[in-house]
């Protein structure tokens, strides 16, 4: 190359005899050369408006993303608590209006949790399947179309909510459409938390239901005990779900920074079946690991250890104690404000507690809670001069909020342990043993009120109950060696 522009500078400038071959040559470079240097410095100038611009439209985009997460997750698990208020509105429709026994009553409760079951199926088929080019936000919208559907037929149309059969049909196609968005909700919270390196999401969303349960019991109660009509609560919150989803439909995921189609090799060229036995076999590896399953053991076992008698209780504090829907509500409102303090004194201060010190603490109040439904089931309250409304608003379902609270640290702890790509898979199999460990402690819970005779008409043996409950809480203590000391241990053990 340089010869050539010797040579063609030989020819050209022989116009100018004055001025030497090698003078020639040496002044055209020293002109090329700062030439170069300008169109260098153009570049380079440009390069940087463009960089510049770049990390101005990707901030940009990154809050804009950010505002969507919040507002659709946020606003999504407000409504996963706010489910309460249609659930308030049917236990007392089968307690009173279908005059339902309490082991009945207890029995279709639980046996409406059993898709919640089905959880790590949800969570394979939203790791591996994408619907329009995403993986979460699809199955969250037709979960919710799913409850929709549910819960504006048991409140428009009479043969479903009149019936044993209709009610059990309603009750399990919406907990299959809530199941469904529970886990696509907490992979992307999960996902998008390991992406963005936010730990502890987790936290805000259990605020975020704790919200909405306190609203659901304040405002249902209200409206309960002034209309007298679950059905209109029914179609409220169908509508309320028809916002959610409308939501969901509006929000495109890629807008959120998560993982297309095309960033994935494999699931491009394998078959949908290929993808879930590899998301399958996946899930199966990392339960197996000993940092997994060993805390899941214990917290199935915690559960399961407790027969629960919630619904005799229920009927016992509608039925014999007379209170109306407003103190029930207000009394869900109570556990609510514990669970959401609770909640954020874990987040701020416990956090970094040891989670085998946490789990143990946890359950020797969860143990210690138990006991406060035997106050007014033996009128102890009326000895202190407590009336029953008074100790029920205060004191009532202070159990079950902890038990549900009980989820959070070991929700915090899989999130963080969780392999990219298996994030809905693991979470959604923890959420699945909780759901299916709650409905065999339920189920236990109606075998032992049927052994001890429990009726709607007879509550004498209900103290002799709650006292049996308190004392196989207490058995799983025995066996916290199967949590680890802390959650760093846990990823210490991770990466050996």
């Amino acid at each position: 190359m340089i010869s050539a522009l010797v040579s063609n500078g030989n020819s050209t400038f022989s116009r100018n005899p004055g001025i030497r071959s090698g003078e020639k040559v040496h002044s055209w470079f020293n002109h090329n050369s700062v030439s170069c240097s300008r169109n260098q410095k153009q570049l380079f100038k440009n390069a940087n408006l463009k960089s510049w611009r770049f990390r101005v439209s990707s901030t940009e985009e990154e809050s804009h993303g950010r505002a969507e997460m919040a507002v659709l997750c946020g606003f999504g698990y407000w409504v996963q608590g706010f489910r309460l208020f249609p659930w308030l509105a049917l236990n007392f429709h089968m307690a009173h209006g279908m005059k339902m026994h309490p082991s009945t009553l207890q029995f279709v409760q639980n046996s409406g949790n059993l898709p919640f079951v089905a959880k790590p199926l949800y969570g394979i088929l939203s790791d591996a399947l994408y619907i329009g080019g995403a993986h979460r936000l699809p199955y969250i919208s037709i979960g919710v179309f799913l409850q929709a559907l549910a819960w504006g037929k048991l409140a428009l149309v009479s043969a479903a909510s009149e019936g044993y059969l209709g009610i059990m049909l309603c009750v399990l196609l919406s907990n299959l459409g809530a199941s469904i968005t529970e886990v696509a909700k907490d992979a992307l919270v999960a996902e998008y938390g390991q992406k963005n390196r936010m730990t502890g999401l987790q936290y805000y969303a259990f605020m975020a239901s704790a919200a909405g349960g306190i609203f659901a019991n304040s405002l249902g109660g209200y409206i309960l005990l002034k209309t007298k009509q679950p059905k209109f609560m029914f179609l409220i919150f169908s509508v309320l779900l028809a916002v959610q989803l409308a939501l969901s439909l509006t929000v495109r995921e890629e807008s959120l920074g998560l993982p297309q189609p095309s960033n994935y090799a494999p699931p491009v060229r394998k078959s949908i079946l290929g993808n879930i036995k590899k998301q399958y076999s996946d899930l199966m590896v990392c339960i197996r690991e000993e940092r997994i399953y060993r805390p899941l053991i214990w917290f199935v076992a915690s559960i399961v250890a407790v027969p629960v008698l919630s619904g005799s209780i229920f009927c016992y504090q509608t039925q014999c104690l007379n209170l109306n829907p407003s103190t029930i509500g207000m009394a869900k409102v109570t556990g609510q404000l514990v669970l959401l303090s609770i909640t954020v004194l874990y987040e701020r201060i416990w956090k970094d507690i040891p989670i085998r010190k946490s789990g143990g603490v946890i359950q020797i109040i969860y143990a210690a809670s138990l006991l406060l439904d035997f106050v007014p089931a033996r009128q102890i309250n009326l000895k202190l001069g407590i009336s029953n409304e008074t100790f029920v608003l205060c004191f009532s379902g202070i159990s079950e909020i902890i038990a549900t609270f009980k989820l959070l640290p070991f929700s915090v702890l899989f999130a963080s342990l969780a392999p990219s790509g298996c994030e809905g898979s693991l979470l959604s199999f923890l959420a699945s043993a909780f759901y299916l460990s709650s409905i065999v402690s339920g189920y236990l819970g109606v075998g032992l009120a049927s052994y001890l005779g429990i009726t709607s008409g007879d509550y004498s043996s209900l103290p002799v109950g709650i006292i049996i409950q308190f004392i196989l809480a207490l058995l799983p203590l025995g066996l916290l060696k199967f949590l680890p000391i802390s959650e760093s241990s846990a990823k210490k053990e991770s990466s050996r």
